[in-house]
């Protein structure tokens, strides 16, 4: 893996983990740790994330042909990253950014 490929992957964990804490913070009222249910999403997401078949090339999960998230776990992060997109951009403002830009090269290839 080149570090280009690895940075993404990385930087990809970054944004999932920064969606999963805004989430819990704002719905569960959770201060300086997740809540039980968010820390087992966490922990699968990040499993998921770790198996990805695409490796460093996969595309953002909105964009990804294969779902590899069982359906109540994709409900889960579904909900979360709609809560906490938007809220990225205040938050994490790089990170946000850098995730609407492979986004954007997804669609392209």
């Amino acid at each position: 893996m080149t570090a280009g490929n690895s940075s993404r992957m990385t930087r990809e964990k970054k944004t999932l983990l920064a969606m999963i804490r805004i989430y819990c913070r704002a719905q569960h009222g959770s201060r300086g740790g997740l809540c039980p249910d968010c820390q087992a999403l966490q922990d699968y997401a990040l499993a998921r994330l770790g198996r990805c078949p695409f490796g460093a090339k996969k595309p953002t999960c909105a964009q990804c042909t294969v779902h590899c998230y069982k359906p109540q776990m994709q409900r889960q992060i579904r909900d979360v990253m709609r809560f906490s997109g938007p809220r990225m951009i205040f938050r994490r403002p790089i990170l946000a950014i850098r995730h609407l830009l492979d986004a954007r090269r997804s669609k392209k290839k």
